[in-house]
């Protein structure tokens, strides 16, 4: 039972943030796709099949991180308890559980088209050696939205079987909302990373850090406006947009305290609910 928490430690299992964060690009880019005039038993088990391939690659992310941080957890003080950092779980053991998972991960992409397991094959090095970024430069956060919404393209590959201009367009907004949300988590850790030396977003923007989350979060909410225009939504698209651009504007950007380590990560989570809106606003888009 000890292994096993620590296992579920390890993961995150218990901080499901991470793989939702994941998982909605995954279900916007399918919803866009999907013909829903057609059998909805087929979306619905495309959907299960993100979900899971989102928890298991959060999963291996999340060790792999764990494992090429490891000196530098130990000198921040929320990740110093981790378990690779403090030395509960071996590398060996959490390399064999990456690999595990990855094989997992794997079966769960042999069900869809080669173009989709083709791209996310692809995203492998993306995915893995995002860690090492913030080492080398201030844009981590870049790194890790291109890597976290590349789900997007593969939910609109797994039924078009081809990428267009408005997977694409969509994946740059949804970068930028990557960009937002995390450079407002890398605010938690801004003291330990300058001592330390490392790099983020949060600290290349830490004098004028509103006019960088606006412009993000405005990119995003022009790319939202921008598919509802190519793909002819309807008007109930529309008038939910204001409910996401109160989300991002006047709950996100108005109550974050950027010196508030606590603020920070409350503000962070709640893009879990910004991007189930958006999964929804897609679906009334639809009807």
């Amino acid at each position: 039972m000890n292994q096993l928490n620590l296992f579920i430690e390890l993961i995150r299992l218990k901080k499901p943030i991470g793989f939702m964060l994941l998982f909605w690009p995954c279900a916007w880019g399918l919803t866009i796709a999907y013909d829903f005039s057609t059998n909805l038993k087929n979306y619905f088990f495309y959907l299960l099949l993100f979900f899971f391939g989102a928890v298991l690659m959060r999963s291996a992310g999340c060790i792999v991180n764990d494992i090429l941080d490891k000196e530098f957890d130990k000198k921040v003080f929320r990740t110093k308890d981790r378990p690779v950092a403090s030395g509960k779980i071996s590398v060996k053991l959490g390399i064999a559980y990456a690999l595990i998972l990855c094989f997992c991960a794997l079966l769960i992409l042999l069900n869809f088209n080669t173009i989709t397991i083709m791209l996310a094959i692809g995203s492998m090095p993306l995915a893995f050696t995002y860690p090492l970024m913030k080492r080398y430069t201030y844009w981590p956060q870049l790194f890790l939205g291109i890597t976290f919404n590349y789900g997007l393209l593969l939910g609109w590959t797994s039924i078009n079987e081809s990428l267009n201009i408005i997977p694409i367009l969509f994946y740059i907004g949804a970068i930028f909302w990557t960009l937002g949300y995390d450079t407002i988590y890398g605010f938690q850790d801004i003291k330990d990373d300058e001592i330390i030396g490392l790099k983020s977003t949060s600290i290349k923007f830490k004098k004028k850090p509103f006019i960088f989350l606006l412009a993000c979060y405005v990119i995003l909410f022009s790319m939202i406006i921008a598919l509802g225009i190519l793909e002819k939504f309807n008007i109930f698209y529309y008038a939910f947009s204001l409910i996401i651009g109160y989300h991002l504007f006047l709950y996100q950007l108005k109550s974050v305290n950027l010196d508030n380590p606590m603020n920070c990560l409350k503000v962070f989570k709640s893009n879990n609910l910004l991007g189930f809106l958006v999964f929804i606003q897609i679906l009334i888009g639809k009807i």
